[in-house]
């Protein structure tokens, strides 16, 4: 649920009730920079996420490639090299990922204490990036079936109209089972629910239905909250997570 007048975070209702540490920010989100240009957030980032329990001064991140690749957080926070899987067994590093219409993807075990985050967008869907996701958690020492997971604003079936490049890369990587995840648009093109994709992933990759939250919020219908790629914005959202 948002916080604020006009709301400059959500938190997740089943993680906050779990007592995960965490926030995914709105366009009203002061002192963020995208990285990789240094410490991608300011003194006034740190204070509004301050009663969330989250120590922006020990933050990790990393280069986001739309790809699959996995990193783990260093001890400390900081720049963990390129990727858009990140781990940490570390209590008190927040782990960072910033998109703009790409889905934002929290993958906690609370009894293992494994926080995995990622960042998936069409390419990383389909070069498998939520089952790379919840492999890197299991190798942390994570039970694929005790992970709770969270799916942050990202564009929705609604809005997010695709060409035929992007339905040969889905047919060639699912098969007639991508068809599920499509509604015909104009000739030529479709529109895709990443949404249903990732959701379908995680469930294969062992995370229990029961365990996926997913508030289903389109970053291009509120576009008075949230920054949408798709509609020419040039900021980013940050979900941001810490093992408590």
């Amino acid at each position: 649920m948002p916080h604020g007048e006009p709301p400059t975070y959500f938190t997740f209702s089943g993680l906050a009730a779990l007592g995960l540490p965490h926030a995914t920010t709105t366009r009203h989100f002061p002192g963020v920079t995208t990285p990789p240009a240094g410490a991608p957030f300011d003194a006034d980032a740190r204070r509004a996420l301050a009663p969330v329990g989250l120590d922006l001064g020990r933050v990790a991140w990393a280069r986001q490639v739309h790809g699959a690749g996995a990193v783990r957080a260093p001890t400390g926070g900081g720049w963990a090299g390129a990727g858009d899987v990140l781990t940490t067994t570390e209590r008190g590093v927040p782990l960072a990922i910033f998109t703009a219409d790409c889905l934002a993807v929290v993958l906690w075990d609370s009894i293992a204490h494994v926080l995995t985050v990622a960042h998936v967008g069409w390419r990383g869907t389909v070069r498998g990036a939520t089952h790379a996701a919840v492999r890197a958690a299991v190798e942390a020492g994570a039970r694929a079936r005790e992970l709770h997971a969270a799916i942050g604003p990202s564009i929705g079936p609604c809005c997010y109209e695709v060409d035929e490049p992007v339905l040969r890369e889905f047919g060639g990587a699912f098969g007639r089972r991508a068809r599920a995840w499509f509604r015909p648009a104009s000739e030529g093109h479709a529109m895709l629910d990443l949404w249903a994709a990732n959701e379908a992933g995680l469930a294969e990759a062992g995370v229990d239905p029961a365990h996926i939250e997913n508030p289903r919020v389109c970053t291009a219908c509120h576009l008075d909250l949230l920054y949408s790629y798709r509609k020419g914005h040039r900021g980013r959202l940050v979900t941001i997570a810490a093992l408590p």
